[in-house]
């Protein structure tokens, strides 16, 4: 069952239909929407600021969701993946996002609608990503715009792992 703690009295909170794998953790002030999932040793920690999570979104296994105290919230939209091993610290990340592997997401960020966080990438303190955008590199830079043909993979892989999720349901 995955670990779920109130951190000073404050509790997560979560809509409908979410997804938390057994080795999860959520804890502290942690709103999440609809049809989200938290997948294997994934962490949200919501314990020295708030997260807010939108709806559909989904964080792979072992990505950290942090924020930093007194300074930096964490808010992410809806239709967001972030996938595998990422770190999203501090930022905000808008509707119809995927953060790839490995990459990271620092303080103050903002990344628009319609982007995607290459793997590996580092997206540092304060960086503005554009709407529609592929960012990649360390630091992270735009590499192109989102092609049309790729404007899907934001709610297909939204999608997905909503299906993923009710594979591991109990019955």
């Amino acid at each position: 069952m995955a670990l779920i703690q109130s951190v000073n009295g404050i509790e997560p909170k979560f809509g409908d239909n979410c997804f938390l794998a057994d080795n999860a953790t959520v804890v502290g002030e942690v709103i999440m929407g609809k049809n989200c999932s938290v997948w294997f040793n994934a962490v949200v920690r919501g314990d020295v600021n708030s997260i807010t999570i939108g709806d559909n979104t989904n964080i792979q296994d072992g990505a950290v969701i942090h924020c930093t105290y007194q300074t930096a919230k964490t808010v992410i939209g809806n239709n967001v993946s972030i996938a595998h091993n990422a770190i999203v610290h501090g930022c905000t990340l808008h509707d119809n996002v995927l953060i790839g592997m490995g990459a990271i997401v620092m303080d103050k960020a903002v990344v628009h609608s319609g982007s995607i966080i290459a793997a590996g990438a580092v997206v540092l303190e304060n960086t503005i990503v554009e709407p529609n955008s592929i960012y990649a590199g360390t630091p992270a830079k735009k590499v192109k715009d989102v092609g049309e043909n790729r404007k899907d993979v934001f709610e297909r892989t939204a999608k997905n792992y909503i299906m993923y999720s009710k594979w591991f349901e109990k019955k």
